[in-house]
């Protein structure tokens, strides 16, 4: 159903029917149920928007970009947070899956949710991970999720280190993502995911000081009511002071981060977290994270 969706939304786009921002205004009322207003933006899903069709983003193809986004952390003077880069390869072909390690991770470097994991490679369906990421590889996401910059980036997969998971707090069956929203370089909010798997995850929110915010999340089978909450890590200034380092310049970026004994490690950069389309967070607070985001226009 996807791949028909988006073989008719790119011919509408062709005919310039359907223009990029026109499909961000459809996803946005899809996804968040009011009319936005991207000319003068109030919540932080409006404002992502404007950045998107009126801002500055000659960054965002670099940052978006999974593989390129590396030299950018090392700009940063963060080279040391890097999870160690197992290989990159441009086509599916080029991977020579004998001389993997028995463990990594796997991912398209414009891609979203299309992370495979193996911690045994004796047990590994290579033939369907190669029809998996041959998929991935010609997605347009750029065309169905109405964020252009995704079209300048050049597709390839690359494999990363496994992180150790059974170091991780609650008993977590995944690694902790730790999704520090900062503005401008000023950390203010972390929304934590654990026990993640493509169904389900636990989900909270805490302040620059970790105090916890169930208020401001919207509870659904997906971003399920955690039962205990996520520990405040020992290195949580830490965390935030990385954030603030990759996050200094821009408006709003989210910046996701591991921690595996006692060590930080990075997981990516987003400018446009779900797409602008955040339905998962209480109105109150998109518009408290939209008060934070400052743009030329305010």
């Amino acid at each position: 159903m996807k791949g028909i969706i988006l073989f008719f939304v790119s011919i509408l786009v062709r005919l310039k029917i359907l223009t990029p921002i026109r499909v961000a205004k459809l996803k946005y009322i899809y996804k968040c149920h009011r009319i936005p207003n991207f000319k003068h933006p109030v919540d932080i899903n409006e404002k992502i928007n404007w950045m998107k069709f009126y801002g500055d983003t000659s960054k965002w193809p670099l940052l978006a970009d999974k593989y390129r986004v590396r030299d950018y952390v090392k700009e940063c003077g963060l080279e040391d947070i890097l999870i160690p880069l197992i290989g990159k390869w441009d086509s599916v072909e080029e991977i020579e899956w004998d001389k993997l390690p028995n463990q990594f991770v796997m991912k398209c470097n414009n891609g979203s949710g299309d992370v495979v994991i193996c911690k045994d490679k004796s047990k590994l369906d290579i033939e369907n991970v190669k029809k998996h990421f041959n998929k991935q590889i010609h997605e347009k996401l750029s065309v169905l999720s109405g964020e252009p910059h995704y079209s300048q980036i050049k597709p390839c997969i690359i494999a990363e280190e496994l992180l150790d998971v059974s170091t991780q707090p609650c008993n977590s069956s995944s690694m902790v993502d730790y999704k520090l929203w900062a503005f401008d370089g000023e950390v203010k909010f972390i929304r934590c995911y654990w026990n993640r798997n493509n169904y389900y995850a636990n989900v909270a929110v805490f302040d620059e000081n970790w105090e916890s915010h169930p208020e401001w999340n919207v509870w659904t089978s997906h971003y399920m009511k955690p039962k205990e909450l996520i520990p405040c890590p020992s290195c949580f200034d830490k965390l935030k002071e990385v954030a603030s380092r990759l996050s200094k310049g821009l408006p709003a970026a989210r910046i996701d981060l591991y921690v595996c004994k006692d060590k930080i490690y990075f997981g990516e950069i987003t400018m446009t977290s779900s797409g602008g389309y955040m339905n998962s967070l209480t109105q109150e607070f998109l518009n408290i994270m939209g008060q934070y985001t400052k743009l030329p226009i305010d």
